[in-house]
């Protein structure tokens, strides 16, 4: 017999952090933090501004939890949307139709990206989307799954991974931790013909399939008929053991914390950071009943994908250098410096961006794929 457990009327807390996260990448898209890095800052003030970097490769900075945490946020957001259509007398059958297909578009639009970067027609792998469409649809295949099994599965899922690294000894490339040395890039050269110059690699997606899962697994977790604050409890137990996990995997040198190729040390680490952040927001927001003014945030995450492809192609290609024209100029006239300039543009880009945002809010518009 299959139980189906009551639902909150919304996890205001998860708009939160999807508007948090959207919030952050549009002021990546803006150059608001390139922009800081040209400015005469305090040497502390220049640090920590370098934690909106991803690092550049054995470690971990803030923004490196940015991925992680839009897949984990997708899983959670995923099964509760799934249990809502459960009750509307919707089957797994059913619905997995609408995962397959708004997979297959996710996976189109991260392709598509690329040809934008590129200014031309290029077959590559690396974009969020790409990887998001993947572990959404192996993700949805647990979807009914007890906790126990999602959480053995995606722990399964890194193990192979991690070792397929180690064991799979290919000429010039059987150095699982060394960056274009690795089974990941030799595997980007079967599939595109080619090595990503960051060290970034495709099957990121198998390993990473662990944040959506385990994203599944607390959302399944959030909806149960349990106090709060046992619940609360459990997400900050699972978040303290995960981080610890991955710590200790790099400490012994079995796997190195390093998000390019996702390895398993840097999944166990960033979603118990992202857990850790995520019960913080459910504590405070939905526990606590913080909820005013919550939507000069969530205006952003209810158009999480468009306000993503927006600020990805016309934002960055066209709409910020347009704006530099004008921002430039005016700052011609009062003889500021160059560097402030393009940090008044940054913040004047990140303004409009938030304000779309906020127009599609206020006139109740959704683009959903």
């Amino acid at each position: 017999m299959t139980t189906y457990y009551q639902i909150p009327k919304r996890l205001i807390s998860l708009d939160v952090m999807r508007g948090l996260i959207m919030i952050l990448l549009a002021a990546e898209s803006a150059t608001v933090y390139s922009s800081i890095n040209d400015l005469s800052l305090p040497f502390w003030l220049h640090n920590f501004n370098q934690q909106f970097f991803h690092h550049p490769w054995h470690g971990l900075h803030f923004w490196d939890l940015v991925q992680p945490a839009f897949m984990t946020m997708a899983g959670t957001a995923m099964y509760i949307s799934y249990t809502q259509k459960v009750k509307q007398g919707i089957s797994w059958q059913q619905n997995f139709k609408h995962i397959f297909i708004r997979s297959i578009k996710l996976f189109l639009l991260g392709t598509g990206l690329h040809c934008v970067y590129a200014g031309k027609l290029v077959f590559e792998l690396w974009n969020v989307l790409t990887q998001l469409a993947i572990t959404t649809l192996i993700a949805y295949l647990f979807i009914r799954s007890s906790i126990t099994v999602q959480i053995i599965v995606g722990l399964l899922f890194l193990a192979i991974y991690d070792m397929a690294y180690h064991f799979f000894k290919i000429p010039s490339y059987n150095l699982p931790f060394t960056e274009g040395k690795n089974l990941g890039s030799y595997i980007d050269i079967l599939l595109m013909g080619k090595v990503n110059r960051d060290g970034w690699v495709a099957i990121n997606c198998i390993s990473t399939t662990a944040h959506t899962l385990w994203g599944i697994t607390i959302g399944k977790w959030l909806m149960l008929q349990k106090n709060n604050k046992i619940k609360l409890f459990y997400l900050f137990v699972f978040a303290a053991i995960a981080i610890t996990a991955g710590y200790f995997l790099n400490f012994l040198g079995i796997s190195l914390i390093i998000k390019r190729i996702a390895t398993a040390a840097f999944v166990l680490v960033s979603f118990g950071w992202v857990l850790l952040i995520m019960a913080f927001l459910y504590w405070w927001i939905d526990m606590q009943n913080h909820k005013n003014n919550t939507w000069i945030i969530t205006a952003v995450g209810m158009n999480a994908i468009f306000i993503y492809l927006f600020f990805e192609t016309v934002g960055y290609q066209w709409l910020r250098p347009t704006c530099y024209i004008f921002v430039s100029g005016l700052s011609h006239l009062i003889h500021l410096p160059t560097s402030v300039s393009y940090f008044i543009n940054a913040l004047f880009v990140w303004f409009i961006y938030w304000y779309l945002c906020y127009w599609l809010y206020a006139k109740k518009i959704f683009i959903k794929l």
